[in-house]
C-alpha cells in the first residue's frame, strides 16, 4: 500500500513553478514548401527520357534479337519492315541449328526458353514476310508457314515432357521444315 500511496501522491502534487521550457528567441516565419521543385525535377526527367527515347538505336543493338533485346522488342519497338522480318526468320532458322548442342546435352530448359521466344517472333515475321512474295507464291508459303508453327508447337511440347526420342523427331522436322520456308523466302 506504501507504493501505491506515494505514486498517487506523486502523480497528483500540485506544481508550485510552471514546467521549465527553453526560451524563445526570435520566431522564424514558416518556410514556404511548394510543390515547385518536384514538378520542375519531373518535368526534366519526362523531358530527358523523350529525348533518350527518341534517339535511333546503336547498330550493334538494332541487330541484336537475342534474349537481351527481348523486352525492347516485345513492348516497346515498332513491328519489323518485310524484309527485317525475312532477315529475322534466316537467322532463326540458324539459331536452330545452332541449338543442336543444347538437345544433345538435354538442357531442356535453354532448349524450351528459346523455342518460346524464338516462336513469339516468327508468329510476327511470318505475317510481315508474306509481302515480300509474289501472288502465286503466297499459298504455298502459308502451307509452310502453317508447318513451321505446328512443328515448334509439337517441339515445345515434347520438350517440356521431356522425352527424348520425340523432341529429336520433332527437331528434324522443325529444321526441314524452317530450311523449306527460307527456300521459299529466297
Amino acid at each position: 500500500m506504501g507504493s501505491f500511496a506515494k505514486h498517487v501522491i506523486l502523480t497528483h502534487a500540485k506544481l508550485s513553478s510552471a514546467p521549465h521550457l527553453p526560451p524563445t528567441t526570435a520566431v522564424l516565419p514558416a518556410a514556404r514548401t511548394g510543390r515547385r521543385p518536384a514538378v520542375v525535377s519531373t518535368a526534366a526527367l519526362l523531358v530527358s527520357a523523350m529525348l533518350e527515347a527518341r534517339r535511333p538505336p546503336l547498330p550493334s543493338y538494332a541487330e541484336s534479337w537475342g534474349t537481351r533485346s527481348f523486352m525492347w522488342e516485345k513492348y516497346f519497338s515498332p513491328g519489323l519492315s518485310p524484309e527485317e522480318a525475312v532477315a529475322r526468320i534466316r537467322q532463326t532458322t540458324e539459331g536452330m541449328h545452332d541449338m543442336r548442342h543444347m538437345l544433345e546435352t538435354l538442357s531442356w530448359h535453354y532448349v524450351m526458353f528459346y523455342i518460346r521466344l524464338k516462336s513469339a517472333y516468327l508468329d510476327s515475321d511470318l505475317k510481315n514476310a508474306m509481302a515480300t512474295l509474289p501472288v502465286n507464291r503466297r499459298k504455298a508459303y502459308a502451307m509452310v508457314a502453317n508447318e513451321v508453327v505446328d512443328n515448334m508447337t509439337e517441339l515445345d511440347r515434347y520438350v517440356r515432357s521431356p522425352k527424348v526420342y520425340e523432341s529429336y523427331v520433332y527437331y528434324e522436322k522443325t529444321l526441314k521444315s524452317l530450311d523449306d520456308l527460307v527456300a521459299l523466302l529466297a
